[in-house]
């Protein structure tokens, strides 16, 4: 039989990426698929591009190929090495369907793994019916937005086969309901709404991955955030209750005596809603107010004279 290079088929090489096999099928099976495309022989070839895609999307089924070594060429003739069918290659499972694959792949791995359905074609042969790609996109929420909850509205373009054949992109609006405390990577996945089945498959789904954008006042780690919260050097010295914001709202925080710059407090469950919910850590600044008028200075240098303070004292002798 005739050795099948499928690195080839798909023209990509034999190190590519999953990525890269992928983006190269979904190519291919759109300009070859039999519903819509005018180029000769298209059948045939968009068959050797989904048995192609059967091998090499599968790491199990890649990784068997691939021990037959690249010395092989396309039109070779071909026979399983004597080892194969006694554990040295690929051994299928059971079930699956004849989708109508070559002799080459079927004295590597079964008539398995196909198409994923059969019935009337083009030519009363096994119908060209499989699930469609999943798709990614980014969804960018404010901080306030994941905390609260939202209803989003977004448009995606999409390849669709056209009146006279070919693919064509459309646009489509989708609405997804954002749930309160969604997370900084989350996935959030609508069913249905990626690309579309070819042969009458199911369509794949849409997964929308969270991002939050960078907020003026809160810093973000899971499910936690954290304030820096400017604060004046008596209230550090002397002690304060402060109004303190945080995503639900402010609060009163009671500020300690002797308080130190970068000294961190939480406020238990005032982060993103979650089971359970995060925690809001607010991080001292003292800040320093200028001498910029004439008494600001005269209080300064009255503290200087009063107030023995060194505050290189742990830097003395070391």
């Amino acid at each position: 039989m005739e050795y099948h290079d499928y690195y080839k088929t798909l023209d990509v090489s034999r190190t590519a990426t999953a990525d890269e096999i992928k983006r190269a099928y979904r190519k291919l099976a759109r300009k070859f698929h039999p519903d819509v495309s005018k180029e000769k022989n298209a059948e045939a070839r968009f068959k050797e591009v989904a048995e192609a895609y059967e091998v090499l999307k599968d790491p199990e089924k890649r990784a068997a190929y691939d021990q037959l070594g690249s010395d092989y060429r396309g039109g070779q003739s071909f026979n399983p090495p004597p080892e194969w069918g006694r554990g040295g290659g690929f051994r299928p499972g059971p079930g699956g369907d004849d989708a109508g694959f070559s002799d080459f792949f079927s004295s590597l791995f079964g008539d398995h793994g196909g198409l994923g359905g059969t019935g009337p074609g083009p030519r009363g042969g096994a119908r060209f019916r499989g699930r469609g790609e999943d798709r990614r996109a980014r969804l960018d929420l404010s901080l306030e937005e994941a905390y609260s909850g939202v209803s989003r509205q977004f448009s995606l373009q999409h390849a669709e086969a056209g009146e006279r054949g070919g693919m064509a992109l459309k646009e489509r609006t989708l609405r997804v309901q954002v749930p309160a405390g969604v997370t900084a990577g989350q996935v959030i996945r609508l069913a249905g709404q990626g690309e579309a089945g070819m042969g009458g498959g199911p369509a794949g789904d849409l997964l929308l991955e969270v991002a939050l954008e960078p907020h003026r006042l809160y810093a973000v780690e899971g499910r936690d955030v954290t304030l820096a919260l400017p604060i004046a050097p008596w209230e550090a010295a002397l002690g304060a209750t402060v109004s303190t914001p945080t995503l639900g709202g402010p609060v009163e925080l009671r500020i300690p005596a002797g308080a130190r710059t970068d000294q961190k407090m939480r406020l238990r469950g005032r982060g993103l809603p979650g089971d359970p919910p995060g925690d809001q850590y607010v991080l001292f600044k003292i800040v320093t107010p200028p001498a910029a008028t004439p008494r600001a200075k005269e209080l300064y240098e009255q503290l200087r004279s009063e107030l023995p303070f060194d505050p290189r004292a742990d830097l003395a002798g070391g």
